[in-house]
């Protein structure tokens, strides 16, 4: 069997290195996330798990025929050379669910549960209690309904936390006759987003950053959100419109805002987000986890013995959709 080189271009530690190291005799594994030091490295490997990436390093890979993302999202990877390539993409599809899920989980609570205030209220040693049982100051998430933006492996698993706490779901999908996971009550095609945004009472958006997703979120979108609703975004900050979402915020056509993620990261010091008690802002961590590189590396390796064998790989990319 032919030698199969692979360059790492990340700080993968030793541990996984060694895994993948062990997948056959015949690999050869490289890795460095300096860049001078990768050009060189990659002059003759078959395959790149990415970290690093830039059209130099593709450039300097004449061999390459196959790149592993280390994320989810592939923009930073889909530049046009690639596009127009013979190179199979492949992502890190099914690390996220769980992490990226509780989050969203965790951002309703708070909303409804209205921890946010109350830890703002903490600081400042203030004792707020609702006035009447009537008040809207606390609420439940059961019987609310979430909207899904894109029901891939991440929003698939959002659904099926939401149910667990009673929430109906309903989900966009680009194909909505196609089968759907039993814990979303109804598939809605993405022509219709306006109509799911306006039945939310939590429109989460999970879908991969695209020419067609750049921007989706815009003046229309926010205004179908009723007055009540909550955007919580989880994907990619492109998505939005954010000078439309602040506008939004400012004027009261939506609730609230969870956001993960930003037009410019790291969200700049004069952003007006900052400012808003009705916006819970994390910084881009919503997939975070101990277990990232165990679960990442398992399906690298999955697709290094697939590649070596010639078998069709996991996780490929459709490289003129973006994902």
């Amino acid at each position: 069997m032919e030698m199969t080189k692979i360059l790492i271009s990340f700080d993968l530690p030793e541990i996984y290195v060694e895994k993948i190291r062990n997948v056959a005799p015949e690999v050869e594994v490289v890795q460095s996330e300096d860049k001078e030091e990768a050009l060189d490295l990659a002059k003759d490997v078959d395959g790149l798990f990415a970290g690093f990436f830039s059209k130099e390093l593709f450039q300097a890979a004449k061999k390459l025929k196959w790149i592993q993302s280390w994320g989810a999202g592939v923009e930073r990877i889909l530049i046009p050379e690639v596009v127009n390539s013979r190179v199979i993409v492949t992502n890190a599809g099914g690390v996220h669910p769980t992490p990226i899920s509780e989050h969203v989980i965790g951002m309703m609570l708070c909303f409804t549960r209205r921890l946010h205030v109350f830890i703002r209220n903490q600081t400042e040693k203030k004792w707020e209690r609702p006035e009447t049982w009537t008040s809207p100051m606390i609420e439940e998430l059961s019987g609310k309904t979430l909207g899904i933006v894109g029901l891939g492996k991440i929003g698939t698993e959002i659904a099926k936390k939401a149910k667990c706490l009673g929430m109906r779901v309903i989900a966009t999908k680009r194909d909505p006759t196609s089968p759907a996971s039993t814990n979303v009550d109804r598939l809605i095609a993405p022509a219709d987003l306006n109509q799911l945004l306006a039945e939310s009472d939590f429109a989460v958006l999970s879908l991969p950053l695209t020419k067609e997703t750049e921007g989706m979120i815009g003046e229309r979108q926010l205004k179908s959100i009723k007055p009540t609703g909550i955007l919580i975004n989880v994907s990619r900050g492109k998505i939005i419109q954010e000078n439309k979402l602040v506008q939004a915020l400012k004027e009261g056509w939506i609730a609230g805002a969870g956001l993960d993620t930003f037009e410019n990261e790291p969200l700049p010091e004069n952003s007006e987000l900052w400012n808003f008690k009705n916006v819970i802002i994390t910084p881009h961590i919503a997939g975070d986890t101990p277990h990232y590189p165990e679960r990442l590396t398992k399906i690298f390796t999955e697709n290094l013995n697939r590649f070596i064998h010639k078998q069709p790989l996991i996780n490929v990319v459709d490289k003129n959709l973006g994902y």
